[in-house]
């Protein structure tokens, strides 16, 4: 086990993310450096009114405490109250135009120690996508590259990790999905580090060719205030999400993580209506009917 190989990956991969990124907006993003006083630190890289996005952030943080958080023991109560390690690359990007969809990636890996006992490690990670207007093709090709960057890993690994997605990635009080999910896994150590190490990786460096394709697809789409009153809308279903069930924000609130860099993944305008239902037979009523029901896409 080498946590610094993991870290130095991680950091790598967060340097390509965002140039690859600024490459396609024409925007810098704002490298901000932060040391954590309890232990670690990080780097948050931030966009904000860029050409294509109108905010984004890609982060990368190593923090260690004394006790891990309810939030990282929950599913694991027997390391409730062990020193960790934790590391990662967290990555939201909302864009402007609200056929461009919004999506989310991370890849992290914590080490949880105890004196006299061996260290306990464990990978996890993930992307989704939460589109606010519903395209077959973008839906097929993200959902394949999530299976391609898996494959190698073993046929079973898509399947498992895609359903594991879907029900995590589910508003339990609006009884909704909050996208078309992708994949998510927590918990991996079996194999071997090398191997969990290697699909994480895989994982990870397979998000752009996910992600980019729609984006250029989608980017030059004609939009007015109706659709971007239909995206300010629907994100308030991803902050409702980040707020009350996403493991991530909730242990970086539990562990003194730096708030900034936790709620970067926030959209920067938001609307909450009073029990809003789009109009019948319009592409924002097929989007909550049809679309967003837990499909196999490929």
């Amino acid at each position: 086990m080498s946590p610094e190989s993991v870290k130095s990956w991680l950091q790598a991969l967060q340097a390509h993310l965002v140039a690859q990124l600024e490459a396609v907006d024409g925007c810098a993003f704002v490298r901000d450096g932060w040391e954590r006083p309890q232990g670690g630190g990080g780097l948050s890289c931030v966009i904000e009114g860029g050409n294509l996005f109108e905010r984004g952030g890609v982060n990368f943080s190593h923090v260690v405490g004394l006790a891990l958080p309810p939030s990282a023991s929950a599913v694991r109560p027997e390391l409730a109250g062990r020193a960790y390690e934790a590391m990662g690359v967290s990555l939201v990007l909302h864009p402007r135009n609200p056929y461009v969809p919004t999506t989310h990636m991370n890849v992290r890996f914590f080490v949880a120690t105890k004196e006299d006992e061996a260290p306990v490690w464990w990978f996890g990670g993930g992307m989704d996508l939460t589109p606010y207007y519903g395209f077959t093709e973008d839906a097929v090709h993200f959902h394949t590259v999530c299976r391609d960057a898996l494959a190698p890993f073993g046929a079973t690994h898509y399947p498992t990790y895609k359903a594991w997605c879907d029900r995590y990635f589910f508003l339990k009080h609006r009884n909704e999905p909050r996208g078309i999910g992708g994949i998510f896994f927590d918990d991996l150590n079996e194999g071997g580090f090398e191997h969990c190490q290697a699909l994480t990786r895989s994982v990870g460096e397979h998000f752009l060719a996910a992600y980019l394709p729609i984006v250029a697809r989608r980017q030059a789409h004609p939009y007015d205030q109706a659709q971007r009153d239909w995206q300010a809308y629907r994100r308030g279903r991803y902050v409702e999400f980040n707020l009350v069930f996403d493991r991530g924000t909730l242990f970086g609130l539990q562990s003194g993580g730096r708030t900034e860099s936790i709620l970067m993944s926030m959209p920067p305008q938001v609307t909450w209506r009073y029990d809003y239902h789009p109009a019948a037979d319009t592409p924002e009523a097929t989007l909550m009917d049809s679309f967003l029901t837990g499909r196999d896409w490929v």
